[in-house]
Parts: C-alpha cells; sequence; structure tokens
C-alpha cells in the first residue's frame, strides 16, 4: 500500500492543539488562527482545531494541515467532540485535512450506533478519519470500522477509562503493540519528555494544547510550581 502522504508527514511530528473553550478570552477566530500562525512557524507539523470558524480562519494563515472538530453538546449523550454528520459535515466544509471525532463506547446523540456513525462518515468524505478513544478495546474497534489514526485523547476523561495526572503510557503500549493505523498520543502532555517518551513506545504522533497555546494553564502550571 503506498503511504498517505500527508500522513507521513506527520511522522515522529508534533501537532498542536490550538483550541479555546467558550467564554475564555482566547476564544476568537483571530487569536486562534494567529496563535496557530505562530505555532507553525515553531515547527508545528499539523494543526488541531475546533468549530467551522476557527477552521476557516486558521486555514487562511497556515499550510500545515488541519485536524478538525467540532464540540457540541447534546442532553441524551455525552459524547461531544464531532458527535454527529451535522458536525462533522461544517467541519470538513469550513477546510480541514483530518476529521477527528469520538469514537468510546458511550451513548451517542439520538441512540446512533458507533457503526452506523463510521459508515456515514465513510459514505460522504474521502479525507482521513481519526478516532478519539479513551481504551484498548476502543481502539481496535475504531480500526476494524475504518478509522485511519486512532488517538488517546479521551483516555482519563471517559468514567471507565484510567484517571491519570499525566498520559496513560501503558495505553499507548498496548495501542501501538496491537493498532496497525498509525497511534498518535495526545492528552496532559505537559513537557518535552512526556511527547518523547510517547515517540519512543512507538507513537506516531503527538499532539499538544494546553501547555503550549493556553496561557491560563501555563500560567497556573507555573504558580503552582513555584507556591
Amino acid at each position: 500500500m503506498t503511504p498517505d502522504p500527508l500522513l507521513e508527514s506527520l511522522r515522529h511530528r508534533l501537532i498542536v492543539s490550538v483550541q479555546a473553550d467558550a467564554g475564555n478570552p482566547m476564544d476568537n477566530p483571530a487569536i486562534l488562527s494567529a496563535m496557530a500562525q505562530a505555532v507553525e512557524q515553531g515547527g508545528a507539523a499539523a494543526i488541531r482545531a475546533g468549530g467551522p470558524a476557527n477552521i476557516r480562519a486558521i486555514r487562511q494563515k497556515v499550510q500545515v494541515p488541519i485536524f478538525g472538530i467540532y464540540k457540541r453538546e447534546y442532553p441524551d449523550s455525552p459524547v461531544y467532540i464531532t458527535p454527529t454528520l451535522d458536525e462533522a459535515r461544517q467541519v470538513v466544509e469550513a477546510g480541514c485535512d483530518v476529521l477527528a471525532f469520538d469514537a468510546t463506547r458511550q451513548s451517542r446523540p439520538g441512540g446512533q450506533t458507533l457503526e452506523d456513525f463510521f459508515q456515514q462518515l465513510k459514505a460522504e468524505f474521502a479525507l482521513p478519519l481519526m478516532a478519539d478513544v479513551s481504551t484498548l478495546d476502543e481502539g481496535l474497534q475504531a480500526e476494524s470500522l475504518g478509522a485511519n489514526l486512532v488517538a488517546t485523547t479521551l483516555a482519563g476523561y471517559t468514567p471507565y477509562s484510567r484517571h491519570l495526572d499525566g498520559p496513560d503510557f501503558l495505553l499507548v503500549e498496548d495501542l501501538v503493540a496491537r493498532l496497525r493505523v498509525p497511534l498518535i498520543v495526545e492528552g496532559r502532555i505537559r513537557d518535552p519528555e512526556d511527547a518523547r517518551r510517547a515517540l519512543d513506545l512507538g507513537a506516531f504522533a503527538v499532539v499538544v494544547g494546553s501547555m503550549i497555546t493556553r496561557p491560563g494553564t501555563i500560567t497556573a502550571h507555573f504558580v503552582a510550581g513555584i507556591t
């Protein structure tokens, strides 16, 4: 099989998540697009971004690939990262290069099954699909359903996954040993040593967000360190 040039450009590289929660002073397309441009200049191989407006603004500023998501809450489901086909369509139309979404076993909006959601995505979009998971079984299921990449994004953020202060390196080892598709390690990576360890364990690439692009989080980290 011929390697995907887009994915190969990310091998052993850093992907930076450029996002801000609603109500955060940074939650502005102009600010986030400037941040994306800055991290691209610093060497980021790709950007993970959320929401159509932000993705459009970032697309105008950077040349590197964009991993797109759309966080939206539904009253009948805990799934909020690109939870339905509607959010997926908006993210793709906004200009992302890779579509990322929650692929955990949690109940989905409207009672839709994960299998059905995968079928919809594969039928409508030609771009790579990245499954955000929280456990080994979820990663293996996502691969079997057609995910092009698997990410540890939700490890520690589902009720049944291990809750740790740092990255779940045991999960990384287990997924690397079993997956055939690339593994992206994301979640609670706080320093270059964490990122390096993930790659040494066999991760294809790493995603870092808060400790690069969230000034409030970075400041709190330093304040806690000197108090």
